[in-house]
Parts: C-alpha cells; sequence; structure tokens
C-alpha cells in the first residue's frame, strides 16, 4: 500500500495547534480527537491548507502564517462607532463582549466590543486573529483518497 499525499479533494485528518508567536496556544486538538477535513471546502483559510498540501500520513510541520497569509490585517473600516441607544438597553456592555449583528444580506456578523465611553461604544468587526503572526503545527493522521 503506498502512502497517500495531501491533494485536491482529500480527506485529512490530523492534529493541529494554532498559537501566537509567543508560544500561546489559541487552539489545538493535541489533547483531544483529531479534526478532519475535505481538503478544498473551505473549512480552512486557503493559506493553512497550501501548508499542507502534499504531506502524507505520519509528517509534522510547523509554518509561521503572517497576517495576509492567515486572517488579514486589521482594517480600521471595520471598527464602527454606535450608540448606547443602539443596543437593548437591559444589555450590559463591556469591553470583549462579542454581540451578533446581522450584515446588509441579514448574515450574521460577530462584533467586538472595543470601548464604551457614555453613549459612545466603538464595535471591531476585524477577525479576532487579524493583524496576527500565527504559528500553525500540524500532524497528519491520515490521509483517504480523493471523494
Amino acid at each position: 500500500m503506498t502512502d497517500l499525499f495531501i491533494g485536491s479533494s482529500s480527506r485529512v485528518t490530523l492534529h493541529f495547534a494554532l498559537k501566537f508567536e509567543d508560544g500561546e496556544v489559541i487552539d489545538s486538538t493535541f489533547d483531544k480527537e483529531p479534526a478532519t477535513f475535505i481538503f478544498g471546502d473551505g473549512s480552512l483559510p486557503l493559506a493553512f491548507e497550501k501548508k499542507v498540501l502534499g504531506m502524507k500520513s505520519g509528517q509534522r510541520g510547523t509554518f509561521t502564517l503572517l497576517p495576509e497569509d492567515g486572517f488579514g490585517q486589521s482594517n480600521s473600516n471595520n471598527v464602527q462607532h454606535f450608540g448606547r441607544k443602539d443596543f437593548d438597553k437591559d444589555l450590559e456592555l463591556t469591553e470583549g463582549l462579542v454581540i451578533s449583528f446581522a450584515d446588509s444580506k441579514q448574515s450574521e456578523l460577530p462584533g467586538v466590543i472595543k470601548s464604551v465611553d457614555g453613549d459612545n461604544v466603538i464595535v471591531d468587526f476585524n477577525h479576532p486573529l487579524a493583524g496576527q503572526i500565527l504559528v500553525f503545527e500540524v500532524e497528519i493522521i491520515a490521509v483517504d483518497a480523493e471523494v
């Protein structure tokens, strides 16, 4: 039996850890069940998929992703100012609170409260990992034939 290499439409089972540059772990499967995805299905950012392309079962790798290859640069246009009146009066607005908004197409759009100053509320709609250099560590557990 030959080892299969990760390619377009492969089913991939792997352990991964996503970390900040300083080693702080953001998410990891190394201490739980591995993750499975279909290569190219859009469940992982393209840059992550490119890093594992061509790897095979048993291989490990550690990759550094610049912001533009991960979750993009932080965009000041994604930071919006609201009035306190725009929120439910019973909602306690605190820095770091994630609130679900609806975009123009009525899709869910999470926003993070950056600050509350009297009647002024600043909400950041950038991805929480935008602007961050990330370290992506993987261990390929299995590669199944293209689906």
